[in-house]
């Protein structure tokens, strides 16, 4: 076969620098869940550097992110879960989230 042969009907590749979701994401998540309240999902796209993953946020603000198969398998996971979820491209995170991180990162200093 020549290379015009070869490349002829060939898809562009789906890969990533990513690795792809496990049995270890998902059990993470279904933890959280089990053990935060007020838990939403955010859905973030693939990009060419991470496959799709999703973001899950309590409601004091704490939050994880996970590899998923898809936005599919996001709905599907969090309809399983019992919680609402959301595409992060429409919606944007929610405030608590941000609030939380910063308070991680910058602990408040006590009075001398």
């Amino acid at each position: 076969m020549g290379l015009w042969g070869r490349l002829r009907g060939r898809t562009p590749g789906r890969g990533t620098l990513d690795r792809g979701s496990g049995r270890a994401d998902v059990a993470h998540l279904e933890q959280f869940v089990a053990t935060r309240r007020g838990v939403e999902g955010y859905v973030e796209p693939r990009t060419a550097v991470t496959e799709t993953t999703i973001v899950l946020v309590a409601a004091d603000g704490e939050w994880t992110r996970r590899r998923i198969d898809g936005p599919g398998t996001g709905r599907r996971l969090s309809r399983e879960l019992g919680i609402p979820v959301y595409d992060a491209q429409v919606t944007g995170y929610p405030q608590r989230m941000r609030d939380w991180s910063k308070k991680k990162d910058h602990p408040p200093r006590s009075p001398r």
